[in-house]
């Protein structure tokens, strides 16, 4: 195998092996930890799976211990690691449950966003999510990481067309389980549909089309749902058990 390949699959399964947050002394310790490792576990840089040593954490951060435990504790509330008396604290596999809720919070969410931005219809914002699409056309081919990050600065643009800015940043814990697939699914499934979900809002937005806004919202965010069993079976060590 190519060593630069290697390289890369190293990067993806060894979380230790990447960059980690520098811990700023100036703000509270402990919230830029739990930050930083949600963030991990959300963008797939921690697997599923992963045993998450407090001491080795402790140590790569240069922090005591004591952080790092209140960190596993909240995160273990927001279902992102399971910590197992005696035998260690892992992230979570995803479970298709979470993700079917999250999925179902924010379709509710950003239905009413796209209306509201159609009805609004202002030629400013238009053109800046018109620009965005351009990216998002020279840049679809990069994939992974690279595009959720796009898709993500979408969205939120959307909801400050629909001058919701406060209810997009609501919602980001509550979509996290729902982001946890789009990270995956990113990497693993072509992706050029999506941009021309996104033309199809925007489009819908610039001709103050609230029911064809809404619909196409719709249709983009439950695509998250048609790849999820797919993804699930193509990778099944990511996942608690499918249901019969």
């Amino acid at each position: 195998m190519d060593a630069a390949v290697v390289k890369r699959s190293a990067r993806r399964y060894y979380p230790a092996m990447d960059k980690l947050a520098v811990i700023e002394a100036t703000a509270p310790i402990g919230a830029q930890l739990i930050a930083d490792l949600r963030l991990r576990i959300v963008t797939g840089a921690l697997p599923p799976g992963t045993r998450l040593s407090e001491k080795e954490i402790a140590t790569a951060y240069g922090m005591s211990r004591q952080p790092v435990r209140e960190a596993f504790i909240k995160l273990a509330a927001e279902r992102l690691v399971e910590i197992r008396p005696q035998r260690g604290t892992y992230v979570c596999k995803i479970n298709l449950h979470e993700v079917a809720q999250s999925q179902f919070v924010r379709e509710a969410v950003e239905a009413d966003i796209a209306r509201l931005a159609a009805r609004a219809a202002d030629p400013g914002w238009i053109e800046t999510l018109q620009a965005q699409l351009r990216t998002q056309s020279q840049r679809v081919t990069q994939g992974g990481a690279v595009f959720v990050e796009l898709d993500e600065l979408f969205h939120q643009t959307l909801a400050a067309a629909a001058d919701r800015s406060g209810v997009w940043a609501h919602i980001q814990p509550l979509k996290m389980h729902m982001d946890r697939v789009r990270y995956l699914t990113a990497e693993e499934f072509p992706l050029d549909h999506l941009v021309l979900q996104h033309q199809a809002i925007v489009d819908a937005v610039a001709a103050g089309d609230e029911d064809a806004a809404e619909a196409s919202v719709r249709v983009h965010l439950r695509g998250v749902l048609d790849d999820l069993r797919k993804v699930a079976e193509m990778l099944p060590h990511c996942f608690d058990p499918l249901p019969d």
